[in-house]
């Protein structure tokens, strides 16, 4: 009971440390709101106002009602063009698409025919290419089918596709964004705060003033792990309901309290990752340096930004000691899937069972540091 006494005390000390430090309170406030806000929309999943080229030499009915579809936000107004300054104005960056309608366009239509239209792609903004094209494409077979099916035109039927898109079904990439956003806030700001909070103290020397105090070790990294992972764990809680429920309108269908308790299991694992980062570095640069070659692995190989089957075979195995992989999997199936407990709970224990690991080892390590240093 004493030896808890000592964690809380020590542990309100670290929280009073953080919170009159003006600075670092500005930028949690802003990396879990203004932060969040701006990743999930800044990276659009739409095509808008992409320039458009039009070569039509058929002139009839059926390409005008084509060309009349591409309309803004997506598309701007189409301009005309000569076959012949095809080359020269995609060379000279002025349109994304160039849609070249042959002639005779309609009246192969009449006859049942199928003919070519040829679409050219400034394939430099990749996404937007690949976005847009499927738009045009789209945008023709739809004009066609009403053309043919207005004018009474027999032709080979379709497959006729049904799509039922589950968990996302207008497919707003804001929503996946939002989650990734707010994992990669968790993961950062913990392992920086928990371990310049045992660099600060190594620093201003205080850390002999708590070698003679009654604590151990395992007082002093338990405390500077729960009072950081507090302050993270408040903030997260915030932007849960202002920013990513209220801001951003994203539909959580599973249980809060099952995302906070699989958020708290996490802040414990990468809480014990900066203390033993902060151990290792013997400067605030090292620890920098330290902290830039982890989270950066840590949040291009969570499956946040490209899933895990899509990563290199041999880098998917290493993504399961990384428990940003597990919570990512688990805030995901927890947001959008609605899973409950029994879907979810083998990745809250890896994220626990990691967790532990990390921790020991941080407390071996720092002890074995004092002891060096003694």
């Amino acid at each position: 009971m004493h030896q808890w006494r000592n964690i809380a005390w020590l542990g309100i000390k670290e929280i009073r440390s953080v919170l009159s430090d003006f600075m670092l309170v500005v930028l949690i406030i802003y990396s879990f709101s203004l932060a969040i806000y701006a990743e999930s929309t800044a990276k659009s999943e739409a095509v808008n106002n992409a320039s458009v080229g039009i070569i039509d030499e058929d002139h009839s009915a059926l390409s005008r009602a084509i060309v009349n579809a591409l309309y803004p936000p997506y598309f701007k107004p189409p301009i005309m063009l000569e076959a012949n300054a095809v080359d020269q104005a995609m060379f000279d960056d002025k349109y994304m698409f160039v849609i070249s309608i042959p002639p005779k366009f309609e009246a192969s239509i009449r006859q049942a025919r199928q003919p070519t239209i040829q679409i050219d792609i400034d394939a430099t903004a990749v996404a937007q290419a690949s976005l847009g094209n499927n738009y045009i494409q789209n945008i023709i077979n739809q004009e066609v089918s009403y053309f043919a099916a207005r004018e009474n035109i027999i032709s080979a039927a379709p497959v006729n596709l049904v799509l039922h898109t589950a968990y996302n079904p207008n497919g707003i990439g804001m929503w996946f964004n939002s989650i990734n956003a707010i994992v990669n806030q968790l993961t950062m700001l913990t392992i920086i705060l928990t371990g310049a909070a045992l660099l600060r103290e190594r620093e201003h020397g205080t850390i002999e003033h708590l070698l003679v105090m009654p604590l151990n070790t395992f007082q002093i990294v338990m405390a500077k792990i729960s009072a950081n992972s507090l302050i993270i764990l408040t903030a997260f809680v915030l932007s849960l309901f202002l920013t990513i429920d209220n801001a951003l309108h994203v539909p959580i269908l599973g249980s809060k309290g099952l995302l906070i308790a699989g958020t708290i299991l996490y802040l414990f694992s990468v809480a014990s990752i900066g203390i033993f980062l902060g151990t290792i570095a013997q400067s605030m640069a090292q620890f920098a340096l330290l902290v830039l070659m982890l989270i950066i692995p840590m949040m291009m190989l969570s499956g946040g930004i490209s899933p895990i089957e899509n990563q290199p075979d041999f880098i998917q195995p290493v993504t399961w000691l990384l428990p940003s992989r597990h919570y990512m999997a688990f805030a995901q199936a927890v947001v959008f899937r609605g899973a409950e407990l029994e879907l979810v709970w083998q990745e809250m224990v890896i994220i626990a069972g990691l967790g532990l690991v990390f921790f020991s080892s941080s407390v071996a390590l720092f002890r074995r540091s004092l002891t060096l240093n003694d």
